[in-house]
């Protein structure tokens, strides 16, 4: 009898392993984009002390990074609050 379950869940089981996989792989670029912007960060703070850039320049730039690190924060939390914020503030 143990066969016979095994052999009718098996599309039900390999379709749950893809899935489980593509969350995974989804997690893991999340991840990625999120270490990505926080090394842009440290070469932006770089460029400032090294007179590359200016401070306006580093302020402009920093605002970007680290309104992208927040986007990347909320939305690995599951959180949709970025269009209420927005609207907030004009």
């Amino acid at each position: 009898m143990l066969l016979v379950d095994n052999l009718l869940l098996s599309p039900f089981t390999g379709l749950l392993w893809v899935f489980k996989e593509i969350h995974k792989a989804v997690q893991q670029e999340q991840d990625g984009e999120a270490e990505a912007v926080t090394r842009l960060l440290s070469e932006l703070y770089m460029k400032l002390e090294t007179g590359v850039i200016t401070e306006e320049e580093f302020v402009a730039e920093e605002e970007q990074l680290l309104d992208r690190l927040d986007a990347i924060n909320r939305r690995n939390q599951g959180g949709d609050e970025e269009v209420d914020d927005e609207s907030d503030d004009g």
